[in-house]
């Protein structure tokens, strides 16, 4: 076959680029993607008046078809298109022949095209032969190639739309051919694109694999499980494999056994699905869909599945259960919006709804309406009986301990009250979380800054009813918060570790591992506070694994506290990496997000982005004025003046002040040591007023010590370089010199896990994967 020029033809630059490079050695090449992207008229264009043989895999295998070709010095090209066609194994087994005799004979060069990446049946001669991969990518035009053959085929073009049009056709060369014949038409583009693979590939399927994939297609993303459910089919395995050999029809294949659909399938599977399935057959997989994402607690998931089709009694059914969990669980944040639009004679019929709405309304910190919702159910209980009465008493109850807006005030004799109700009036109390999942029980779900005054006294004289109202989330409750009120006050640390591993263990007996993450959180920051952050790094990452398998709801304050240690340790990579996947405070500030907005203001210290640190540290004031968050409210004090001292702006003197003042009324020493080197710095440029010599004495006494501990802590400017630890910089070393692990271990008198941890977090750090590459890293970057 010899090709003819096409004028119009513009080379895809990567996949031209390999081809080239393929031809200089004649190595094999595998070219594959969704039809339309250019495959085979990038071997007609490459090839203009050269001759090569073109076959179509099937042709090969005929009885009667010769392959022959000739041994002489002559190089002949041979291009088998379509593999993915090919199903029969004895017709793969008989092309795997044809093909490696091609090989074996040294004067041909192979090119071969499919739809599909390499199939398992031809992957043993892939790798025997090198051959190099074009895939679908490859072929893609860039933006700024799209952008510039769309001015020479269409004008002048503005970057709106070219915007538009680059949405449109995300560089697939069939859509943007399309979009040429129609004159930057977009819609019609669209359509007819999805005529195109309707016609070119969805017809050549099987019944069983259509449907399948027209039934997934509800969801953007999918597992197989998932898919189990939806369709309802027990062969999802074959069909995602005889879906792989068709065509490179997902973005993501089972990467972490996820898959997505490319979104030109994804358009295409919705539409003939909406063509061939009736309203109530498509409502049921939805429904499917939706069951699925209820059973694994991905609530606003199902509620997306059930309204794409009205499926008013589910959404009912989830809205009502959400609230009966309490709002560490719950999603009552995600949900708001579910929420609020319910009609009011609806949620006035329901004691569960009534209460949860005024939950709702606390988180959002609008009081006055969370305590209409409250009278609404004190209404409800006086003019109901029976079980209706009981569960608006219990839910009124809830309240009284709960709402975040009204703090701890009274609260002592509420859990007093609440005992004897519970133990006399067989009431039962709803699901209530102490901590918020936050690793704090004095600054949690509430705060308990007024507890800390008489810790002791409290424990002795409320400890018992509050486990008791509180079950199994008040298992451990009276010893993790005394170890935290001692550790806040810079008490003994013996006695703060004893009284955590009691918490620890009585968690661990029958209660709820949030109580566990206090813990962790408690024990962590004791070695912090001893100059050993490596050591609480360990103990938090310990932690995650059981949080992982537990609790997941529990992870993302958890790394937002192992985004904390890290900056004690100067690994402003972690902490870069976490900043991706912080809330974002510019959009909507959630309350439930608190604690990773306080870890976000100290990034932004360390990154020297002071306005930001201001603005969010203002934003967290504010919210603890109005929800009587004390211990926020001086930590954002705290952090709002070392954003000012950065800004160079005088008012950060004031702000301290204010923090220093309410934060030694509670004796607080550690709220102020823990930022050692920003507040030693801050205390030596000001004069500041202190009450207690003694609390003054030990404030600046331990900040000093924490600054020879962590010396870079929140230093701006060292964002991006590699900082390892001492222990972790010997261990490098010693591997450098060929020591083992083992060997390593016993040299610096380390436990073999300690060493093992060391090298995982050296290899993270420095982005490989081997101790080789590790040495030579660390000598580029002068560590070692």
């Amino acid at each position: 076959m010899i090709s003819q020029q096409d004028e119009n033809y513009r080379f895809p630059k990567i996949a031209e680029s390999r081809m080239r490079a393929a031809k200089k050695t004649k190595t094999p090449a595998y070219l594959y993607g969704v039809t339309g992207i250019g495959k085979t008229s990038l071997i007609q264009q490459l090839f203009v008046h050269r001759r090569y043989r073109y076959h179509k895999s099937v042709e090969l295998i005929g009885e009667e078809t010769s392959v022959h070709i000739p041994k002489d010095e002559k190089t002949y090209i041979v291009v088998v298109d379509d593999l993915q066609e090919i199903t029969d194994p004895e017709e793969r087994r008989c092309l795997t022949e044809i093909f490696r005799t091609f090989l074996e004979q040294g004067n041909v060069w192979l090119i071969l095209i499919s739809r599909a990446p390499v199939p398992g049946w031809l992957m043993d001669t892939y790798i025997r032969y090198s051959f190099v991969t074009i895939g679908e990518e490859d072929f893609y035009f860039t933006r700024e190639q799209q952008d510039a053959y769309l001015e020479e085929k269409l004008t002048t073009l503005s970057g709106a739309e070219k915007e538009k049009m680059w949405e449109c056709t995300q560089g697939v060369p069939i859509a943007v051919r399309l979009l040429v014949l129609y004159r930057g038409e977009i819609e019609v583009t669209r359509e007819d694109l999805l005529n195109y693979l309707e016609s070119h590939v969805y017809d050549q399927w099987d019944l069983e694999l259509e449907e399948f994939l027209m039934e997934i297609s509800i969801a953007e993303q999918f597992t197989k499980e998932l898919a189990e459910m939806i369709t309802g089919s027990s062969r999802v395995d074959t069909l995602l494999a005889r879906a792989a050999e068709l065509g490179n029809f997902f973005a993501q294949s089972g990467r972490d056994g996820v898959w997505q659909y490319r979104w030109q399938m994804l358009l295409s599977m919705r539409r003939r699905l909406q063509k061939k399935y009736c309203r109530e057959k498509i409502r049921q997989l939805y429904h499917h869909a939706g069951l699925y994402y209820e059973l694994h607690d991905q609530i606003p998931m199902a509620l997306s599945m059930y309204e794409r089709y009205g499926d008013t009694e589910s959404i009912s059914r989830i809205l009502v259960a959400n609230v009966r969990k309490n709002p560490a669980t719950g999603h009552y944040y995600e949900l708001k919006a579910h929420y609020l639009k319910l009609p009011e004679e609806v949620i006035l019929e329901s004691p569960v709804l009534i209460a949860g709405m005024s939950m709702l309304q606390s988180i959002l910190m609008n009081e006055e309406e969370s305590e209409r919702w409250y009278r609404e159910l004190e209404a409800y209980a006086k003019t109901h009986g029976g079980s209706e009465r009981r569960e608006a008493k219990s839910r009124l109850l809830y309240l009284d301990i709960g709402l975040p807006h009204r703090g701890s005030v009274n609260l002592a004799e509420i859990l007093k009250h609440a005992g004897t109700l519970l133990r006399e009036r067989g009431n039962c109390l709803p699901e209530f979380s102490v901590t918020s999942n936050l690793p704090s029980m004095m600054n949690g779900g509430k705060d308990f800054c007024e507890w800390s005054r008489h810790d002791r006294e409290l424990a002795v004289s409320i400890g018992k009813p509050v486990e008791f109202v509180l079950g199994k989330y008040g298992k451990g409750l009276v010893p993790l918060a005394l170890a935290e009120s001692f550790l806040e006050k810079g008490l003994d640390s013996y006695e703060v570790m004893s009284l955590a591993q009691k918490g620890k263990l009585a968690a661990e007996s029958g209660g709820k591992i949030e109580q566990g993450f206090v813990a962790a959180g408690l024990l962590c920051w004791l070695s912090i506070l001893e100059g050993n952050a490596e050591y609480a790094m360990e103990q938090m990452e310990a932690f995650r694994g059981r949080a992982q398998r537990e609790a997941p709801n529990l992870l993302k304050n958890l790394e937002a506290f192992v985004c904390r240690v890290s900056l004690y340790l100067n690994d402003y990579v972690l902490a870069e990496t976490w900043m991706k996947e912080a809330p974002d405070e510019l959009a909507e500030f959630a309350t439930m997000e608190r604690f990773r907005y306080l870890t976000k203001v100290r990034v932004y210290l360390q990154q020297g982005k002071y306005e930001r640190a201001c603005a969010l540290a203002e934003q967290l004031l504010h919210y603890a004025e109005k929800m009587q968050r004390t211990y926020i409210r001086m930590e954002s004090r705290l952090l709002l003046s070392s954003a000012l001292y950065g800004l160079h702006r005088e008012k950060w003197r004031e702000v301290l002040q204010q923090c220093i003042s309410e934060a030694e009324s509670y004796h607080f020493v550690r709220l102020l040591s823990r930022e050692g080197p920003l507040t030693e710095r801050m205390l030596r440029e000001g004069e500041f007023a202190f009450q207690d010599a003694g609390f003054e004495e030990q404030v600046r006494r331990e900040c000093s010590r924490m600054a020879g501990y962590y010396p870079r802590y929140l230093e701006p400017g060292s964002s991006g370089e590699i900082q390892l630890p001492e222990n972790a910089r010997n261990i490098l070393r010693l591997q450098a010199e060929g020591f083992s692990a083992r060997e390593i271990a016993e040299k610096l008198g380390f436990s073999l896990a300690n060493v093992k941890y060391h090298i995982s977090e050296n290899y993270r750090k420095l982005g490989v994967k081997s101790q080789a590459a590790a040495v030579n890293e660390a000598r580029k970057r002068n560590i070692l």
